[in-house]
């Protein structure tokens, strides 16, 4: 248990930004599910530029590191080219 009001807000602060970070996790995962389950061209270009704007995004806020980003980019791009 916190013993100063600092802590308190800090315990407050920490739980929503774990909830949030969990939502954007979960949303990272959904998108490259979509990414791997479409089969048509067109449809998983459209797709693969909506989750590299999402990794990205995600990189910017810190959620995931830029490394990581780049990794899931590379994976995604190496599928769309095997599937063409």
């Amino acid at each position: 248990m916190p013993r100063h009001k600092s802590a308190e807000k800090r315990v407050k602060t920490n739980e929503k930004q774990n909830q949030r970070n969990t939502s954007y996790r979960s949303m990272m995962k959904t998108s490259i599910k979509k990414v791997r389950g479409v089969t048509d061209k067109a449809v998983m270009q459209q797709e693969l530029s909506k989750t590299y704007a999402l990794l990205d995004k995600l990189a910017a806020k810190r959620v995931i590191t830029k490394n990581k980003a780049a990794n899931k980019k590379s994976k995604l791009a190496r599928y769309a080219n095997s599937l063409s």
